[in-house]
């Protein structure tokens, strides 16, 4: 960064960053955990930035002075505190974003994170589940209790959908069309597409419904989410946390080894739609995937299908060992 003067003279960063994620919020419509990571992160970044001057007050940085030996620096910082590679890129992503939205109001004349190169980050391959993994968890939940027929309903809905689990705790009963069996799911950017669900999800969501009602009835006006299609016991809407908090239960009852995130449900719903033939391009509007590309990691799992049902079919695809 230029020297001290410099760090001063200009645009205050933390400013900016302020009105970009006003932009992040109005403009692009965003969604909220989208644009938590973008706050958390610029913060950070501006936070980082932040001198204590011989009074003891903060002085902020001047966006300016940021230049890309600065960037360099505050990169330094992260894999100083051994962050994932995959979180260094995020952040870095980040940046490019906050910077390119300044140079195109005017405030800057290039954007100082561009020449920044990102971390390599190793290719993974979506963990999933097998078919009878994943019923043995879709049919955990007790369906006796309320509990369990909320769990039921929202697992089932979460394979048979490939939804995030974002896009499920922001449904609303309005958005569940269960006599056409579709579902209108607001993904990021507020984009919205229709999904179709099965006859298992129809079933566990006509069990849903009348606890629901009941949950409402019984929940006081404060904190009562009507329109919310999953409540929690008082009537609030589920949050992300508590969808990982009840997935986490039953795959701990049902003893799947895997490591597995609500995301799982997501990977094994395409992956299990690719496996059965099902074009990539509508497995792609299915999770609402901007880019073919993102969808395309699957069919490296779809491959390995192939190859172990060719292997066990083929007569010519056995071992040869012992033959002379």
């Amino acid at each position: 960064m230029a020297g001290s003067r410099e760090h001063t003279v200009g645009h205050k960063l933390p400013e900016l960053i302020d009105l970009f994620l006003e932009h992040l919020k109005f403009e692009r419509n965003m969604s909220v955990h989208t644009a938590r990571n973008y706050e958390a992160d610029l913060r950070q970044f501006a936070a980082f930035f932040t001198r204590t001057d011989s009074r003891g007050h903060a002085v902020e940085p001047a966006v300016e002075a940021i230049d890309p030996l600065s960037i360099r620096e505050y990169l330094g910082f992260l894999y100083q505190k051994n962050l994932a590679k995959t979180t260094i890129c995020r952040k870095v992503s980040t940046l490019r974003s906050f910077f390119k939205h300044l140079v195109r109001i005017g405030v800057l004349v290039r954007n100082p994170a561009l020449s920044v190169s990102m971390p390599r980050t190793p290719r993974r391959i979506p963990v999933h589940l097998e078919l009878d993994q994943v019923q043995a968890l879709v049919e955990a939940p007790d369906p006796a209790t309320r509990k369990g027929r909320r769990d039921r309903a929202l697992l089932e809905l979460l394979y048979a959908t490939g939804m995030r689990v974002s896009e499920l705790v922001g449904l609303n009963t309005e958005d569940i069309h269960s006599a056409e069996e579709m579902i209108r799911v607001r993904g990021k950017g507020k984009k919205e597409r229709l999904v179709p669900f099965g006859e298992a999800a129809a079933h566990a969501l006509a069990a849903w419904w009348p606890e629901r009602q009941l949950i409402l009835a019984a929940a006081p006006a404060e904190g009562r989410e009507g329109q919310a299609a999953f409540l929690n016991l008082w009537g609030g809407r589920l949050t992300d946390r508590s969808v990982r908090r009840i997935l986490n239960s039953y795959i701990h009852r049902v003893a799947v080894r895997l490591k597995i995130s609500p995301h799982t449900l997501r990977h094994t719903f395409a992956t299990h739609l690719l496996n059965a033939g099902a074009d990539l391009r509508v497995i792609q509007e299915l999770l609402g995937h901007a880019s073919l590309s993102t969808t395309q990691k699957y069919t490296h799992l779809s491959i390995e299908h192939l190859i172990k049902v060719y292997q066990q079919a083929h007569p010519h695809a056995k071992s040869r060992k012992g033959r002379g």
